[in-house]
């Protein structure tokens, strides 16, 4: 008996038992439809944060000041202290002190409200310098972004996010118009241009102006002179690590201080959000496919319950085939192979159904999918496996069966 002859029973033999043979391959198949969905979200996953990181830049600081005490003794958390000043951000635009530093950009956050008219809106008003677009990488859609004289002159000018401008100017070209905060009126210069939907929402939702005019016309107070953090962007991705290193040096030496675990502020970069967020997705991961490997284990226990179910019911046909020289390979072979066609079956549908999920799912959810097709093959290959391993144990005890005996059974 050649091996098409084993496919061609194989095959007629899932055929001639539709509905059970349908229902074996169902466990298999919302076990793989599982694992095509777990892997997609995790590389789904993993895309989004690149993305955001990528808009953020791979070859950026972010240097945020360090923690404050109360006097009962209470600490705030990272960033609640007032220790970076524009005098340090000078320092670590020195090409000297710091060739390997493109640029650097001091930024000074609050909430703020903007009226418009009989319009207002919340958004972030982020006081900084005209090197601020290139550090970041945002470019405007229409009208133009902070320079040099702005800051000089401590001019009221604002640039708008996209979302911004929306909300304040429903849809109307802002450039020229004006907005006013705390009693100050802010003329609209430009409007950055929009990140795409992957990419954070609240780069979408901001009032630029320069550092000057948010230092001494709009928000002052006791640490004027400070900032909420200084953005650094490294001549390369290369040289990330030795702009990290002189951003620290430069930092601590203006400081005053020796000890560097004494610092009173932090430097994150982007692949080290990148390397934390990868983290938690390979642990969703890890979690959502031992779900999905418990799944695939209660679609074999299936497999294996029919194919018994069947050995049973073909007692009296696998006795006529030894009775004429089948040897216990052979019906061992063929059992192996049945289960085997109802695992590739069940791989195949189960991958059909990961890619409409994949397809679907975004539409009603935030989730972004991204599906992998070496990852759908070995699903299929696995859920094949699965079979035939399960029907490993029927086939055995098909393959032991007497001829005398399997012949007289009723």
């Amino acid at each position: 008996m050649t091996w098409r002859d084993v496919l061609h029973t194989a095959a007629d033999a899932v055929r001639s038992h539709r509905l059970r043979s349908a229902l074996t391959m169902l466990g298999i198949l919302i076990g793989i439809t599982a694992v095509v969905l777990t892997v997609g979200i995790g590389q789904g996953a993993r895309a989004q944060v690149q993305d955001d990181i990528d808009a953020l830049g791979t070859n950026l600081l972010v240097i945020s000041p360090g923690s404050t005490t109360s006097t009962a003794g209470v600490r705030g958390g990272f960033g609640s202290a007032s220790t970076l000043t524009e005098q340090d951000a000078e320092a670590l635009a020195s090409s000297t002190a710091a060739p390997d530093i493109e640029a650097v950009a001091p930024v000074s956050t609050t909430s703020a409200s903007l009226v418009n008219g009989s319009d207002n809106w919340t958004t972030t008003l982020t006081g900084t310098t005209s090197t601020w677009a290139e550090v970041r990488s945002r470019r405007a859609a229409s009208g133009r972004l902070l320079n040099q004289r702005d800051a000089a002159d401590a001019a009221a000018v604002v640039v708008l996010g996209s979302d911004t401008a929306s909300e304040l100017f429903s849809g109307r070209d802002p450039v020229g118009e004006t907005v006013s905060y705390n009693g100050t009126t802010l003329e609209v210069v430009g409007v950055l241009e929009p990140l795409s939907s992957s990419e954070e929402t609240t780069s979408n939702d901001v009032a630029l102006v320069p550092l000057s005019t948010y230092q001494q016309r709009l928000v002052g107070g006791t640490n004027r002179e400070s900032v909420s953090s200084i953005y650094v962007k490294a001549a390369s991705s290369s040289s990330l690590s030795g702009a990290y290193q002189e951003a620290d040096a430069i930092l601590l030496n203006n400081h005053g201080i020796t000890n560097s675990s004494d610092a009173d502020f932090s430097i994150a970069t982007a692949e080290a959000a990148l390397s934390t967020a990868g983290s938690v997705d390979d642990t969703l991961t890890v979690m959502l496919g031992g779900i999905a490997i418990i799944a695939l284990l209660v679609g074999g226990i299936g497999v294996m319950n029919i194919m018994l179910v069947s050995v049973a019911e073909r007692i009296r046909e696998i006795g006529l085939r030894k009775a004429v020289g089948a040897r216990p390979a052979l019906i061992r072979r063929q059992f192996v192979v049945e289960a085997g066609l109802l695992g590739l079956a069940g791989g195949v549908l189960g991958v059909a159904f990961g890619v409409l999920g994949a397809f679907v799912i975004p539409t009603f959810t935030n989730l972004r999918i991204e599906l992998s097709l070496p990852a759908a093959a070995v699903a299929i290959v696995v859920a094949m496996g699965i079979g035939m391993i399960f029907g490993v144990y029927p086939a055995s005890r098909a393959a032991r069966l007497a001829p005398i005996d399997a012949l007289r059974s009723e």
